[in-house]
């Protein structure tokens, strides 16, 4: 492989300079859109126009909400959601019914996302897709001039990620990761007492996920009627449809998903990368397996893995078990940080802080990610979940799944985004895998 591009990294929560807004409609026909009428001035005209990409679980939920994070609907920044976008019709319809319920407008429906991204009106998108369908969208937008919100993982394997990172730099583009637990104030004040040095050295940090088992086993059937099933593939290697490798099951297929280690690592192991403010490893090692749902089962990911990350001054312990409890008396996602002189817990719920005279613990408020997204779409700053900390996130998931795959430790080259002396890691479709015919993948790197 020929040398890459050395990607260079600010602070997590610095912010950028700005850059040029993408191009939109006539004034008067633009008003209408975000508002419902042209009377009602140019504060509302410069409301923002979403579209979203991808309408299930996760997608319809970022627009409403949910107990942890505020959704898009009911933002003042948001002038409307214009466009929905899915393979399965069904949930698009689900979706463009509940838009048009928000707005008493109802928005567009496609199926084909590239017809979205023609819509001059829209200003930013909202990519909630499987992961495996998240770098097209997302390299599309950035072409298109639209900024983005996209879920986490922010990419299926490192190549994609790398050229994603490059295409939002190219391009200028706004771009938030929705790893939403960076926005919530707990977890902040977390990561800022981790900082404060009174742990004493941190030698050792951990983080969890007490997963699912199974998905159980089926045989290839008649995809329904509302499911583009081929569309749905997309880059990913052909398959007969199987119900349970298809909606939110999809996570648990290397085909398609990350397992519990890019689903919920992109979390946790993000909050290490923050809290030790660091950004790469420099060697991983990981084993596990199918070890609670046995062979008899179609999931790929493994329900067991242990992932072990070494870094220049302290070693990260991943894992993914089936049931409870998490380590050290955290919860079922969880990720702690083990010094000299006391240890820090932080979950979902709070964090606690062990062995130390000060003993601070704040309990978990709702996060607004998406309002945070929103502001820095009008001031071109660094949104809290900027595209490049979360590359790092991101890599440091595949390289996880990529040792276990291999079976054995490999060397990461953080500044060259490559593994180092070992080819048939490098050929691990958690680094870069063939894209199935007519998709080919824009690359703005060198490879």
């Amino acid at each position: 492989m020929k040398k890459a591009k050395t990607i260079s990294r600010r602070d997590f929560f610095g912010k950028t300079g700005k850059a040029a807004a993408g191009a939109g409609l006539g004034v008067a026909a633009t008003r209408y859109l975000r508002t419902g009428a042209a009377a009602e001035g140019d504060a509302a005209n410069e409301r923002i126009l979403l579209g979203l990409i991808g309408c299930g679980y996760r997608g319809t939920g970022i627009l409403r909400g949910r107990s942890f994070e505020e959704g898009f609907f009911g933002q003042p920044q948001v002038g409307g959601v214009v466009a929905v976008c899915d393979v399965d019709s069904r949930n698009a319809g689900r979706a463009a019914a509940m838009v048009e319920k928000q707005y008493s407008r109802r928005p567009r429906v496609f199926k084909d996302f590239r017809k979205l991204l023609e819509m001059r009106e829209i200003d930013a998108v909202i990519i909630a897709t499987p992961d495996h369908w998240h770098a097209l969208p997302f390299i599309g937008a950035c072409e298109a001039g639209k900024d983005i919100f996209v879920e986490k993982p922010l990419s299926h394997n490192i190549v994609e990620a790398r050229s994603m990172l490059a295409a939002a730099k190219k391009f200028k583009r706004v771009v938030q990761v929705g790893t939403w637990q960076r926005s919530v104030q707990h977890i902040v004040d977390a990561i800022d007492f981790v900082r404060t040095g009174k742990l004493g050295k941190i030698s050792v940090c951990r983080a969890w996920k007490c997963g699912i088992a199974g998905v159980g086993r089926e045989k290839p059937s008649a995809p329904p009627p509302n499911l583009d099933w081929d569309f749905w593939l997309g880059p990913a290697p052909c398959t007969g449809y199987r119900q349970n490798r298809c909606h939110y099951q999809w996570r648990w297929f290397f085909e398609y998903g990350t397992g519990e280690t890019g689903d919920s690592g992109a979390h946790m192991m993000d909050l290490i990368l923050l809290g030790m403010q660091v950004k790469s490893p420099l060697e991983v090692a990981s084993y596990g397996g199918k070890l609670v749902c046995g062979e008899d089962d179609d999931r790929t990911t493994p329900d067991t893995q242990m992932v072990i990350y070494k870094f220049p001054d302290f070693v990260m312990n991943w894992e993914v078990h089936v049931g409870k409890p998490g380590l050290d008396g955290g919860g079922t996602l969880a990720a702690e940080f083990i010094g000299e002189k006391g240890w820090l817990i932080v979950d979902r719920g709070r964090y606690v802080v062990h062995g130390t005279d000060e003993k601070p613990t704040t309990i978990h408020r709702v996060g607004n990610h998406a309002g945070n997204f929103l502001d820095c779409i009008k001031s071109r700053e660094k949104p809290r979940s900027d595209i490049e900390s979360m590359y790092y996130t991101t890599v440091m998931c595949h390289l996880g799944n990529i040792a276990y795959r291999v079976g054995r430790s490999i060397k990461w080259d953080g500044e060259k985004g490559v593994i180092v002396g070992d080819e048939e890691a490098m050929r691990c479709p958690q680094y870069q895998r063939e894209y199935r015919k007519p998709w080919t993948l824009p690359v703005y790197i060198k490879l």
